[in-house]
């Protein structure tokens, strides 16, 4: 057996946990120990190309009440390389429609034989809640503005893979901060690590409050770029708005975005990222979003290593 492959026959002990709600419970090792463990994935896989069957005679259930392409279909193709099989679940077309409640949808789900169970919702603590009514593992896959751990963790991931180091990196987070679930869980595991965190955008977007987090709250782009490693621009919600936070759109980019001119003023080797989807021309152009600093699609790619690693330890954990 190759040394990857032995990395990641057995769960360590170290890992305790049945559910993966959020970073902000997390330790420092425990994060760490998700990262090592999608960096093994990758090695005995072939970059998640391969399949091991590590979670042989598992299923994992989809269990998604909002829109999803990366977070989702990323779900289901790491639980396939690991062997398992996968339940979709979509609200559209269930029984909710027919008065079933949430929670019992979900039992009924796991009395599917279900071992993990992935939701997202727009209900902020909804994995919380279903992690208190079930015995199968519940993974948080985004709920409402709370928190989005895998998120997070794929950002971070990438991070390391192309800085090596986290502790003293000076990584901004860019635009709607306010409903960001992104931006929660990449604030816990960030500084957890050691990183500088700024929360960058708007004044009716990013409130001075987020300084008791310990971030550095920052209204123009401009300012702090120079100081910026990694640039983390995220997407403004308006599904999540009930005001327009700013005039317009065309004034947001012109302040906020993340363009050929910011990046001649930015340091050499920063790292460009986004959560996706992206708005091109708004948060970020289409040179930048192209271009040799962006490690948009690496995320995506880093986003099935880690979600491999959190059904490995967590399904494999309960076997």
């Amino acid at each position: 057996m190759s040394t990857e492959l032995a990395d990641i026959e057995h769960v360590p002990e170290t890992w305790t946990r049945d559910h993966l709600l959020d970073l902000e419970s997390l330790t420092k090792e425990e994060i760490t120990l998700i990262l090592d463990t999608a960096v093994s994935f990758k090695h005995a896989t072939d970059g998640c190309r391969r399949k091991v069957a590590t979670l042989s005679g598992c299923t994992c259930a989809n269990l998604f009440f909002e829109n999803s392409t990366r977070t989702r279909a990323s779900f289901s193709l790491a639980a396939r390389r690991l062997g398992a099989d996968t339940l979709e679940f979509s609200a559209s077309g269930s029984s909710l429609s027919k008065g079933e409640t949430f929670i019992d949808t979900a039992r009924n789900i796991q009395a599917m034989n279900v071992d993990a169970m992935t939701v997202r919702h727009q209900t902020p603590g909804t994995p919380h809640l279903l992690a208190q009514q079930l015995e199968c593992s519940v993974i948080n896959a985004g709920d409402g503005p709370h928190e989005h751990p895998t998120q997070g963790l794929l950002d971070i991931l990438t991070i390391r893979e192309h800085r090596e180091e986290i502790a003293g990196l000076t990584v901004a987070l860019v635009g709607d901060i306010a409903h960001s679930r992104t931006a929660r869980s990449n604030i816990w595991g960030l500084m957890k690590l050691g990183a500088r965190v700024i929360v960058c955008g708007p004044s009716t977007l990013v409130s001075p409050q987020w300084q008791e987090l310990g971030v550095e709250v920052a209204h123009d782009l401009d300012a702090i770029l120079p100081r910026c490693d990694v640039l983390n621009l995220l997407r403004i919600q308006f599904e999540r708005q009930f005001t327009r936070p700013f005039p317009s759109v065309r004034e947001y980019a012109l302040l906020y975005a993340m363009n050929r001119d910011r990046m001649s003023r930015a340091k050499d080797d920063i790292l460009i990222m986004a959560p996706g989807p992206i708005n091109r021309g708004v948060e970020i152009t289409p040179d930048v979003a192209d271009g040799p600093q962006s490690v948009i699609l690496d995320q995506v790619t880093n986003g099935l290593a880690v979600r491999m690693a959190v059904l490995w330890l967590l399904c494999g954990k309960r076997k």
